[in-house]
């Protein structure tokens, strides 16, 4: 046998497996998650998500899709629960227990001491008859048929359907509380994302050079000009108002023409109404722009008026693209 074929088809047996579980979870959901997810969004408190074993390690990962989406919600793993972490709930908060049985040891303890504070109690559980499912205020089912795992023992599918329960109930929250994506924007300042979302064009193009020239500019000065400020173009500007633009590849093509030079100037080669983007325009935006009308570079404004260029390779640097 190809061992390596047997490799592949039990890596597609297993996505095939646990995508078909997804698609079946879509049947599930009922008035009671519509329920869920008002009780989270009326509440005052925070969202705090609880379970144990490999339910736990979801219940971490809802609880920072929650936190990231603009819904405050604390982790407590639910065996630390009965001993002494039962003091992070608060008066207000919404309790989410995960759990594929619903019918843990750690549970079924943990259950009742939640219902003493009064708090409502949101069950993820694939057995909706469990001691979970029947004593939880609304009851989300993540039953599936079975898990990727050969032996139908190691959680897979069943902890890839919680999370996506999770995620659900993340993204109904985030679109009933309007969470753009400057809300969004907040929460991610730092890395990549955060670059994308915060970065504007005026804080690349303060970085570069100014490249301009006049109508009447001599194209030798213009030639000299593109060289020395290195961004590949100069703007041609009338009183500080950008009037075309002079780019790398219209030198080529005018030398190309084999034209007489000396009497050309900046007006006889210029691509007049360029591109431009305003100086608080987001630099992934500018960025889908360029890529829209295939440009390399764009010419940046403020009040209309000229202030400078953002080139491709400024997006690069910063993980844009």
């Amino acid at each position: 046998m190809n061992k390596n074929k047997n490799i592949i088809e039990t890596a597609k047996e297993t996505i095939l497996i646990e995508a078909d579980a997804i698609k079946q979870l879509a049947e599930l959901v009922n008035e009671d998650f519509e329920k869920a997810v008002m009780t989270i969004l009326n509440s005052e408190g925070r969202v705090i998500v609880t379970g144990i074993g490999k339910s736990a390690n979801i219940a971490s990962k809802i609880v920072a899709t929650m936190n990231s989406t603009g819904t405050p919600a604390v982790f407590m793993h639910a065996a630390d629960a009965i001993h002494g972490d039962l003091g992070n709930i608060q008066k207000d908060d919404v309790v989410i227990c995960i759990s594929k049985s619903g019918n843990t040891p750690e549970i079924k303890v943990l259950l009742p001491l939640i219902k003493n504070y009064g708090n409502k109690i949101i069950a993820i559980t694939g057995n909706e008859s469990s001691f979970l499912g029947e004593h939880a205020d609304h009851t989300l089912s993540s039953f599936v048929e079975k898990e990727a795992c050969p032996n139908n023992l190691a959680p897979t599918t069943s902890t890839t359907a919680q999370l996506v329960i999770g995620d659900a109930l993340a993204i109904c929250l985030l679109n009933l509380k309007d969470f753009s994506s400057s809300d969004f924007a907040k929460y991610h300042p730092g890395g990549t994302l955060g670059r994308k979302l915060y970065l504007r064009v005026n804080e690349l193009a303060e970085k570069n050079e100014v490249p301009q020239v006049e109508e009447h500019t001599p194209i030798k000065d213009v030639i000299n000009e593109i060289s020395k400020k290195r961004l590949g173009s100069t703007a041609v500007v009338s009183d500080g108002y950008i009037v075309g633009i002079i780019t790398d590849g219209d030198i080529r093509r005018m030398l190309e023409n084999s034209v007489d030079l000396k009497e050309l100037k900046a007006k006889d080669i210029m691509s007049s109404n360029p591109v431009t983007v305003s100086s608080d325009t987001m630099a992934v935006n500018a960025l889908d722009i360029m890529q829209k009308n295939n440009i390399t570079q764009i010419l940046v404004t403020k009040d209309k008026k000229y202030t400078g260029v953002v080139h491709f390779h400024d997006l690069l640097k910063e993980g844009i693209i």
